[in-house]
Order: structure tokens, then C-alpha cells, then sequence
């Protein structure tokens, strides 16, 4: 049927254990090359080739043993309209600095989280106003998105909007890094303009 309570808070105490894990990280540079392969195959409207034409990003509360991989987002301009295609991202949640994985996990209210998990949050010095400001786009913010009207009836019962993330994270299904791929991913429309 459902997971325990405590079976709940575990899990996301190994999901923030994965903001850690270089393999982890680099699966999502493995993820996002894909997307943009297939955006690139797909070529412009117009007909033009699409050029890589990445640029540059500071990723924050990323391991220095990953910021080359995450040091720059896919990008595509086109060889004949000249118009730039950004590609669907699960490294990153929009114009934010900080990693998508880290908007993500910090942003679950600190009741629901172990001591461990919070040991982690604490180390990615996040800023609490930056936290505050996430949890309010979480609550205020994303159940307005054309996204999630669109998705939301995917889940039943319905998540619970006043716990978002942690709601939302507890609907997908698996080991942690299993749910956090497939949330992220759900998410990656997002990632880029409208």
C-alpha cells in the first residue's frame, strides 16, 4: 500500500545523499546530452542545422569533482534563421543558479527532513531568504505552471500542494536516484522560456 512515515524520510535522506555522488551527477550530463541530441536531430522549423552554441553557467552547490560538466547549458543556434534553441535540462530548474537537484531538495520543509539530510543542506549553504524564496515559488508559483496544470491529474490521490516538493517527490516510485531522475525529468519543461 503506502510507505511508512519512516521509510519516507529515509528516502529523502538518501536523496539528499545523491547531491554528493559524482556518478549521480554525471547521469544527468548523460541525460541532458541525450535531450540535446534529439533537439539537434530534430533541426529548426525553418530547415536550418542546429550549431552547439552553449553557454556558460556558475552552478552553485555543485562537487568540484563534476563543475566541468556542469559549467556550461546545452544550447543550439541556427545555422540559417539564426534563432538559439535551449534544450530541456534535469542539471537545471530554469535561470537559477544553484542546481535543479539542489531547488529541489532544499526546498522540503526542514521538519520532514533527518538530521543527516539537514547536515547536508546546511552544507551546501544555501542562504535561508534563497530557501524561503524557493519554498514560496514551490507553493505559490509551480501549481500555476501550464506544467503542472497539465500533470497534476496524473497523480492519484491528488498531491497535496501545501507540501510541495515533498509531496510531489514522494509520488515517484523506486530507489532514490531512480525517483529523483524520472522527477527531474517530469520536471525539465521548466528548464527552459515558454
Amino acid at each position: 500500500m503506502g510507505e511508512s512515515l519512516s521509510t519516507k524520510i529515509e528516502t529523502i535522506k538518501v536523496c539528499h545523499a545523491l547531491l554528493q555522488n559524482p556518478k549521480f551527477l554525471s547521469l544527468l550530463l548523460q541525460i541532458d546530452t541525450e535531450l540535446a541530441a534529439q533537439m539537434r536531430a530534430r533541426g529548426c522549423p525553418c530547415g536550418g542545422s542546429l550549431h552547439r552554441a552553449d553557454y556558460p553557467r556558475k552552478p552553485r552547490a555543485c562537487p568540484k569533482e563534476v563543475r566541468h560538466a556542469f559549467d556550461s547549458r546545452l544550447s543550439f543556434c541556427c545555422g540559417q534563421c539564426r534563432k538559439r534553441y535551449t534544450c530541456a535540462s534535469v542539471r537545471f530548474l530554469g535561470r537559477r543558479v544553484y542546481l535543479g537537484l539542489v531547488v529541489l531538495l532544499a526546498s522540503v520543509r526542514r521538519a520532514k527532513l533527518s538530521a543527516s539530510a539537514l547536515q547536508v543542506v546546511h552544507m551546501l549553504a544555501v542562504p535561508e531568504r534563497t530557501v524561503a524564496r524557493w519554498r514560496s515559488w514551490w507553493l505559490q508559483i509551480f501549481p500555476s505552471t501550464p506544467l503542472w496544470r497539465a500533470g497534476c491529474a496524473r497523480f492519484i490521490p491528488a498531491v497535496a500542494h501545501e507540501h510541495l516538493p515533498h509531496s510531489l517527490i514522494e509520488r515517484f516510485q523506486g530507489d532514490p536516484a531512480h525517483c529523483l531522475v524520472h522527477l527531474l525529468a517530469f520536471l525539465s519543461p521548466l528548464s527552459v522560456p515558454r
